[in-house]
């Protein structure tokens, strides 16, 4: 898979190392010569180039990209990327950084977001996600399809402790993807029972999340 960052700031970097070591071809993009540190990540190929400008994007060839990653500390520089990647390029998945989230409601489909990231929101949900037991929480929202990836550690007394998978029925438009217990991942079968202390992965639509909720508090 060919990948596109622009901006090769110190998130920038650390998403196109990741991509590498996992056998993806990475091309990061910025227009701040300061930015260029080819020794950080020797393996991507780099462009001192403005990811805004028509010009600059036909030389990174961003039509041979499956995937744009606007990832700047500018959200308006963020936000006409995404546009331009999936409007001129027609690039399948464009995932944009969110700065400041105020500016939330702007990262959809209108500008070609398939997956809108917020590092405050991200941050305070896994804080949440660390000090909160017993309660539903967001973790990400994937603006293309309104659904999002949801979180919940079962307490001591969850009423659904012991219960199989299979038994439950879930709201619809709801997913467990996966059980994390004991340091493991489990990908949930029917047959698995769920057990006080385990984090559960869904990824539900977001009008049913208090359905979802409910079930798993048994009110």
């Amino acid at each position: 898979m060919r990948v596109a960052i622009a901006g090769a700031g110190a998130v920038g970097r650390s998403i196109a190392g990741e991509l590498l070591e996992n056998g993806h071809e990475v091309l990061l993009i910025d227009k701040d010569p300061r930015s260029i540190s080819v020794d950080s990540v020797p393996r991507a190929e780099w462009l001192l180039a403005d990811a805004c400008e028509i010009a600059s994007l036909d030389e990174a060839a961003l039509e041979r990209c499956n995937v744009v990653i606007a990832a700047t500390g500018d959200d308006k520089a963020n936000l006409v990327v995404s546009l331009l990647a999936k409007t001129e390029y027609g690039v399948p998945r464009v995932v944009a950084r969110i700065n400041n989230p105020k500016n939330e409601w702007l990262f959809n489909e209108s500008w070609g977001i398939d997956v809108a990231v917020s590092t405050p929101r991200l941050l305070s949900a896994l804080v949440e996600e660390a000090v909160s037991v017993g309660d539903l929480v967001r973790l990400m929202t994937f603006r293309q399809s309104d659904a999002s990836l949801v979180e919940m550690t079962m307490p001591a007394d969850a009423p659904l402790a012991g219960t199989r998978i299979g038994d439950i029925s879930w709201p619809a438009d709801t997913a467990l993807v996966a059980i994390l217990r004991d340091g493991r991942v489990i990908v949930p079968e029917r047959d698995d029972p769920l057990a006080a202390g385990d984090e559960l992965l869904f990824v539900t639509s977001e009008d049913v999340e208090d359905e979802l909720a409910r079930l798993l508090h048994q009110e």
